[in-house]
């Protein structure tokens, strides 16, 4: 599982005696949890038997890549179906993206190869050929400090300046990359053979920027916040650019010093995340669809972002380990929502989880030592009840005390057939630290694996960091630091099933604890989707559109001919025809949007946009005609304005988003106010 590069002891610096105590004590109660989780699965070794892993099997690198294949939403590439998402998917990347994506198929051809076996499709299919040496149609491009294969790149050209709103992303554009020099995603040259080659002329929007010719460079300067009021401690994140492309762009980024995981809280740097005009995005203010293209699209960025610093991300296959089918523990967060959404369709966190939080909330705060108990005890008694009775709304919880609460909710995660966190990346951000980047690289590496996750992973760790960071304002009563919490948590949620060395387990641990304790510390801006990510996605949304209006076959491309030949001769139509008058009537003026409110007495109203208009202020002139009636008052406090369709699924907005800017973007939107 782990690198040798990997297996050096890990670095802690102590600035003073203090600084000491707390690391020992740390370390000792690492081995307490460690120990208390062994004693706990030998004892119910036989019950848990069903999420015993499959037999480990050597890694192949064919079957690695083609489950990254897979993971990010390319099995198109494996299976040779023709997808319209796979397509639209390849149409967005950047340049580092790219790279990332052939590099992967490279590998996955020539295990084939070696095998005597013949991929679907050759990777000049995918990524194009160019007629000319790949040296010619790459000189403008910073090739990647990579291997041989990131910095050749037939057919690829990398620009550094957002392409032009009125620019579109057609075949030719896709065939001879000669749109934009400078532009930030990827054009296949002439003479290439794609599977894009036919995606049909594409709206192309930029990273969020209100003038279209700024660099990449001006996307971080400070005409594109809304204010600069960050404090000099702190500093500012930008979520407008592509950190793989960021990352590439750094300097010596392979020479730094190894990182030393510093104990000590203040060491962290504040961050600030500035608003643009198009204001910040939640994990949940987007549609399920689209949060899945994230995913996926987070992935290829992840993986892009490590290929920068040499790393490999994933060394290993996913453990695929079969769960139970009934009950609460050893039972997938999948199927526990899944039972749970019976009673509550909304429901995210699974239900039982929730009570657990609610149980040491009510009186556990500020219970010294809270999460340090093993409780074997308390997993005897309490498993089989909750299996039993909870799905069933039997169990008592007011004989359940705070202390054995907390055991619990250890032993769920604990008994998940998967770690809440993928422990397949820990080398990756082992070797990542020894690089020595700073926090902020870190940070965005986590942030990108964050968004990477699955929603119920995602969507479960986010209310889990919420409690633990409740847990730790009460520090000076439970004595739950932030890296106690994190040291401790670190094996419950981070873990592999496979034996590994108590040196291993250790520096495994201690790269997990630093982790979770970059999600407490960050809590507040880890869960925003970054803006250059939601690009892409309107780009894929729009490029999918347009493949499914193309006409399959040739019979189909014939009959719409004829009927433009019909309705070309007025006289032998049989199509209705329209007014231009009436087609001017119908639409709506350029800069007004009309948006609805069909849970409000005025469920719709003309909006005329200006520069200024914000999402709070369609919000409050809905408000103010509403306000006659005090249930209306009542339901305006939960309503938010939502732009639907378009380019994209469903984007709840920030309240400080410029709307105007947001209606350029998506101009074929429709504008909703709901809970």
């Amino acid at each position: 599982m782990l690198s040798n590069e990997s297996l050096h002891p890990p670095t802690f610096s102590r600035s003073n005696s203090q600084a000491s105590v707390d690391s020992s004590t740390s370390v000792e109660e690492f081995w307490k949890e460690i120990e208390s989780i062994k004693e706990s699965s030998i004892g119910g070794q036989e019950e848990q038997s069903p999420t015993a892993p499959a037999e480990v099997k050597p890694v192949d690198e064919g079957e690695l890549e083609a489950e990254w294949l897979q993971d990010v939403g390319l099995s198109t590439l494996i299976s040779g179906d023709e997808e319209e998402d796979g397509k639209a998917l390849l149409s967005t990347l950047t340049r580092t993206q790219a790279a990332a994506v052939k590099k992967r198929y490279n590998t996955y051809t020539q295990t084939l190869r070696k095998k005597n076996k013949q991929a679907i499709r050759d990777v000049r299919d995918v990524f194009g050929v160019s007629e000319s040496p790949p040296s010619d149609s790459c000189e403008h491009a910073t090739q990647l400090d990579s291997t041989k294969e990131e910095k050749d790149l037939p057919g690829v050209t990398k620009t550094s300046r957002p392409l032009p709103d009125d620019a579109s992303l057609n075949s030719t554009t896709l065939s001879n990359g000669a749109q934009d020099e400078e532009g930030g995603f990827v054009a296949l040259q002439s003479g290439s053979v794609s599977i894009l080659e036919a995606i049909p002329d594409i709206p192309v929007h930029t990273n969020g920027s209100a003038d279209t010719e700024q660099s990449v460079q001006r996307a971080l300067s400070d005409d594109d916040y809304l204010e600069k009021n960050i404090p000099p401690e702190a500093e500012e994140l930008s979520f407008e650019v592509s950190y793989s492309e960021m990352v590439t762009e750094t300097p010596d980024r392979n020479k730094w010093k190894k990182s030393d995981i510093k104990k000590e809280d203040y060491v962290l740097p504040k961050f600030i995340v500035q608003k643009t005009r198009f204001g910040l995005t939640e994990t949940g203010d987007l549609s399920a669809e689209d949060m899945k293209k994230i995913r996926h699209l987070s992935l290829i960025e992840l993986t892009a972002f490590f290929d920068a610093f040499r790393i490999q991300l994933k060394r290993n296959k996913t453990e695929r380990v079969r769960g139970r089918d009934n009950g609460i523990f050893g039972v997938p967060l999948t199927v526990l929502l899944d039972n749970d959404r019976k009673k509550d369709p909304a429901v995210k966190v699974p239900l039982v989880l929730q009570k657990f939080f609610q149980k040491v909330e009510e009186s556990g705060l500020e219970s010294e030592g809270i999460f340090r108990l093993s409780g074997c005890t308390a997993k005897v008694k309490y498993r089989e009840e909750l299996d039993a009775r909870f799905n069933t709304d039997k169990f008592k919880w007011d004989k359940m005390c705070h202390r054995e609460a907390a055991v619990m909710l250890k032993a769920f995660f604990r008994e998940l057939p998967t770690s809440l966190f993928p422990i397949e990346y820990i080398p990756a951000f082992i070797s990542l630290m020894e690089r020595g980047p700073d926090i902020k690289v870190q940070f965005q590496a986590l942030h990108l694996m964050v968004m990477a996750l699955p929603d119920a992973n995602r969507d479960t760790a986010q209310a889990l960091m919420t409690f633990f960071n409740k847990v730790i304002a009460n520090e000076s009563k439970n004595r739950m630091s932030l890296w106690n919490i994190s040291t401790v948590m670190a094996p419950n949620l981070f873990f592999s099933r496979s034996k590994h060395s108590d040196y291993e387990e250790l520096l495994v641990a201690n790269t997990a604890a630093h982790i979770i304790r970059l999600m407490l510390t960050y809590q507040k801006i880890l869960w925003k989707v970054p803006s250059f990510l939601i690009t892409q996605v309107r780009r894929m949304n729009e490029a999918t559109m347009l493949l499914k209006k193309q006409l399959p076959s040739m019979r189909k491309l014939l009959r719409r001919k004829t009927l433009e030949r019909e309705v070309s001769n007025p006289k032998t139509s049989k199509v209705p025809q329209k007014s231009p008058s009436s087609r001017r009537m119908s639409d709506v003026p350029e800069g007004v949007i009309r948006v609805h409110a069909p849970l409000l007495s005025k469920v719709s109203m003309a909006i005329q946009l200006n520069s200024q208009t914000k999402a709070k202020d369609i919000l409050a002139k809905f408000q103010y005609e509403n306000s006659h009636g005090s249930s209306d008052r009542i339901k305006m406090q939960n309503q938010r304005l939502y732009e639907v369709g378009g380019n994209i699924g469903q984007h709840c907005l920030d309240p400080d988003a410029y709307i105007l800017d947001v209606y350029h973007v998506n101009p074929h939107a429709e504008w909703v106010i709901k809970p």
